[in-house]
């Protein structure tokens, strides 16, 4: 188990560190001119921008990608785990008790050591390049926030977890997976009224006859919301995007600010209706029963490890328990199924596709071309992604795909 996992590990972090270095190499290469497609529509310093952008991104990414494995084989080989187990032991006597806090000081500790990067990449990657409006009084208030929320729903859960492992026999990881379902159900309804408004402010689109064309959008595509609202996101970024969250009744549909400012009424009624698109094809849907049925066989494994000896001697540690499977099993799992990533990017990538011929159909297919130039200028994204690095980790297709598609749908 000890050499299957570092050999894991190693191919993994491997992996990853070649296809960031065929990135940044690719996209270095492209940044002298713009590319053909996109000639009059972005300019030379736009498109060198984005290549820069990109190219600090994915450099940054390594050395993540770096500390996020160092971190991995110090809770396990290096026995951090059995440390934090001992630390809990001494702090409570019951063994559930024992295990909320083993699996809270493991968060607490991957949190902490993430923190740094995130300060850096806030206020050095994202504000070189413009993009970052936040504070760092607004930084802080964010992460504690987090913090705070994270104890308020994570706690409870994990409680909840161990005693259904301790108390439900055999079938625990049934009982564990419809329990979990309940409440990721639970959060999509209470996630737009409850828990984003504590990060960001959300009014009532204000602008008549945008908020005309878009009912009217939703009339024809029979989508119905509980409201239509904009968000504060300048005061983070000044990337601009639009979604709908919710579930059920508690649908709503969210621009940013700074997407309002940037794109034309009918391109934010073409972005919508991409948005949309994704609802009318049951993508929404279709993932949350992939993530479900993935969950639950997740969780069958476990169940098949929970009470094999090498499972945990071979991971570095010598006091099993329930709470360090459940740590040590979803912490070494990426490390085995990182190299299938391509297949659930070319998933998303496929959606985004079907939603983007459901928006040029309801809407006028140059306006859904225009407003994503835009988005792709105004967030600097990539024109010349490696085609590789771009089947690999890419949810969206490549800008020119993606464009030609959009008008080869229109021209038919």
């Amino acid at each position: 188990m000890t050499l299957a996992f570092v050999a894991a590990l190693l191919v993994s972090l491997g992996l990853r560190l070649w296809l960031a270095h065929r990135q940044v190499r690719h996209v270095a290469a492209h940044r002298r001119s713009v590319p053909a497609a996109f000639v009059g529509h972005i300019s030379l310093e736009d498109h060198q921008k984005a290549a820069d952008y990109t190219v600090a991104r994915v450099r940054f990414g390594r050395v993540g990608a770096i500390v996020d494995t160092a971190l991995i084989v110090a809770f396990t080989l290096a026995g951090g785990i059995d440390a934090l187990a001992e630390l809990s032991a001494r702090w409570f006597a019951s063994p559930l008790w024992q295990g909320v806090a083993l699996i809270a000081l493991i968060g607490s500790i991957s949190g902490l050591v993430g923190l740094p990067l995130a300060w850096i990449r806030t206020f050095g990657l994202e504000a070189r390049f413009g993009f970052n409006k936040m504070t760092p009084a607004m930084f802080v208030s964010d992460t504690l926030k987090g913090a705070v929320l994270s104890a308020a729903i994570g706690l409870p859960l994990i409680a909840l977890v161990l005693w259904l492992m301790r108390e439900m026999g055999e079938a625990w990881w049934l009982w564990t997976w419809l329990a979990w379902a309940g409440i990721s159900l639970l959060l999509l309804v209470i996630y737009p009224t409850l828990i984003a408004p504590l990060f960001n402010k959300f009014t009532p689109l204000a602008d008549p006859q945008l908020v005309e064309r878009i009912n009217a959008l939703m009339a024809r595509t029979g989508f119905r919301a509980k409201g239509l609202f904009v968000m504060d996101g300048s005061r983070r970024s000044s990337h601009g995007n639009a979604y709908f969250t919710g579930f059920g009744a508690a649908k709503r549909i969210v621009f940013f600010d700074t997407l309002l400012k940037q794109l034309s009424p009918p391109e934010v009624e073409a972005v919508l209706a991409h948005e949309l698109g994704h609802f009318k094809r049951r993508h929404i849907v279709k993932r949350m029963v992939f993530s479900f049925a993935l969950t639950l066989a997740c969780l069958w494994g476990l169940g098949q490890l929970l009470h094999q000896a090498w499972f945990y001697l071979g991971l570095g540690v010598t006091w099993p328990s329930h709470a360090a499977a459940l740590v040590l099993f979803f912490m070494v799992l990426p490390a085995f199924t990182f190299p299938f990533t391509p297949v659930s990017s070319l998933m998303s990538r496929r959606h985004e596709y079907e939603a983007d011929d459901f928006a040029a159909a309801e809407t006028r297919a140059a306006d859904l071309v225009s407003a994503l130039i835009k988005l792709y200028r105004d967030n600097a994204s990539t024109l010349t992604p490696d085609p590789l690095f771009s089947a690999f980790y890419d949810s969206h297709p490549p800008a020119a795909l993606r464009i030609a598609h959009i008008q080869q749908g229109a021209a038919v």
